[in-house]
């Protein structure tokens, strides 16, 4: 344990090229690539690698506000949520800030979103 030790303190005070050297040498000798060999070095700073921007796939479209035609908002609201009765969905509109579709594709989250805002309803996707 102790070699170990020494070689995470040896690694610590390497600089950002001599790391990438050290990478590249370990790539030609073992034959494998680094997928990200910037994300192992780290910052210039010396702190920790800063995590790499993962696309977001799944959304949720969250009806911020019913608007001034509310009927035609529950109309929208009952035709994007299957099996939403008459109640739930006027529950759903006069409540505000409520998920109307979760975890969806983009494609459809824009297309709930502007079904709705036709109608007249304030929304959101995140």
């Amino acid at each position: 344990m102790a070699d170990l030790n020494n070689i995470v303190d040896t690694l610590s005070g390497l600089t950002v090229l001599e790391v990438a050297e050290l990478v590249k040498t370990l790539e030609d000798k073992w034959g494998v690539s680094a997928a990200a060999p910037v994300a192992v070095a780290g910052p210039a700073t010396g702190g920790p690698a800063a995590p790499a921007a993962v696309e977001k796939t799944e959304f949720d479209v969250i009806l911020v506000d019913g608007g001034g035609n509310k009927i035609a908002v529950i109309k929208e609201v009952r035709g994007l949520v299957a099996g939403l009765g008459l109640a739930e969905a006027k529950a759903l509109v006069e409540k505000g800030g409520a998920k109307v579709k979760e975890g969806v594709k983009k494609e459809e989250a824009e297309e709930a979103k502007k079904k709705l805002e036709a109608a007249g309803a304030k929304v959101e996707i995140k």
